[in-house]
C-alpha cells in the first residue's frame, strides 16, 4: 500500500428482493446513514431490500455495488455505483459475505438467512439483524451471533463500532 491510501469499510445489506414498506424505508434509511459514514455498500444487485440501500447509499454520496447471481447486468437497477455478474445463482451470497467487513441484514428470506449464516461461520463478520430474523435453539433461546437491532441508526451504529474493535 502507499503511504495515505487506506482500505474502506464494506458493508453488505441483505434482504429480500421482495420487501415490505417498512423494510425498504429501513433499507434506503440504512443505505444513506452508511454512506455518510463513508462505508462501501454492498449488496446482491436485485430489487426490494437491495434496490433501496443502493438508493439510500447514493442519495447519500455514496458507492454501492451490487454482486448479481446471473449475468445480466442490464437487469440491476439503476442506481448501482457498479455491478459485478457472477452467474453462481444463490452461491453469489458467498462473494457478497465474504467481501464485506461487516453484515446488516434488513428482514428476512431465505437468501439473507444464507448470507446471516456464512457471515456467522467465518467467526469474523459481524451480523447486524434489523427487522427480521432471530435465530433461536430448541428450547427458544436465542443462539448467540447476531446483533439485533430497533432501528438503522442502531444497526449503522453497531457496525461503525464492529470497526474500531
Amino acid at each position: 500500500m502507499v503511504a495515505g491510501d487506506r482500505v474502506r469499510f464494506q458493508v453488505a445489506v441483505c434482504g429480500p428482493g421482495r420487501c415490505n414498506e417498512d423494510e425498504r424505508l429501513h433499507a434506503h434509511q440504512v443505505g444513506r446513514l452508511l454512506a455518510e459514514h463513508g462505508a462501501i455498500v454492498l449488496c446482491g444487485g436485485g430489487e426490494g431490500v437491495m434496490a433501496a440501500v443502493a438508493d439510500g447509499a447514493r442519495s447519500g454520496g455514496g458507492l454501492v455495488i451490487g454482486i448479481r447471481p446471473d449475468t445480466d447486468r442490464a437487469a440491476a437497477p439503476d442506481v448501482l455505483s457498479a455491478v459485478v455478474c457472477t452467474g453462481m445463482g444463490e452461491a453469489r451470497n458467498a462473494v457478497i459475505v465474504a467481501s464485506a467487513d461487516a453484515v446488516i441484514s434488513v428482514g428476512g428470506s431465505w437468501g439473507t438467512l444464507s448470507e446471516i449464516a456464512l457471515a456467522e461461520r467465518s467467526g469474523e463478520i459481524p451480523v447486524v439483524c434489523l427487522a427480521g430474523w432471530q435465530v433461536t435453539d430448541q428450547t427458544g433461546s436465542p443462539v448467540p451471533g447476531p446483533f439485533h437491532a430497533a432501528t438503522p441508526e442502531e444497526a449503522v451504529a453497531m457496525v461503525v463500532a464492529s470497526r474500531s474493535r
